[in-house]
């Protein structure tokens, strides 16, 4: 029988609230990695966490969610690491 809580496993959502209040709890901000922007729209996403990384260009959450949504994209992340802490664990994933 397994102990493993609910909150330690990996959730998927495309709920552009869910994805920024799960970040901003974590003080994470809306990113694209440098260089793969395409015609002055975002490249491939990421969410930075300070400090900020050097390969990252930092966006605004409006850009974030357009190509999130242009991308067709999905948010898989976990709440809380199994000791109960919150965890910065989460990628992009395919609808």
């Amino acid at each position: 029988m397994s102990s493993k809580s609910q909150t330690s496993e990996a959730q998927q959502t495309t709920s552009h609230d869910v994805i920024r209040k799960w970040a901003e709890e974590r003080g994470g901000k809306p990113a694209t990695v440098k260089a793969t922007e395409e015609d002055g729209h975002a490249g491939i996403l990421r969410i930075d966490f300070d400090p900020p990384d050097e390969g990252l260009d930092r966006i605004s959450w409006d850009e974030f969610f357009a190509k999130f949504d242009e991308a067709g994209i999905a948010f898989l992340h976990q709440d809380q690491t199994k000791d109960g802490k919150p965890s910065r664990f989460h990628k992009f994933v395919r609808r």
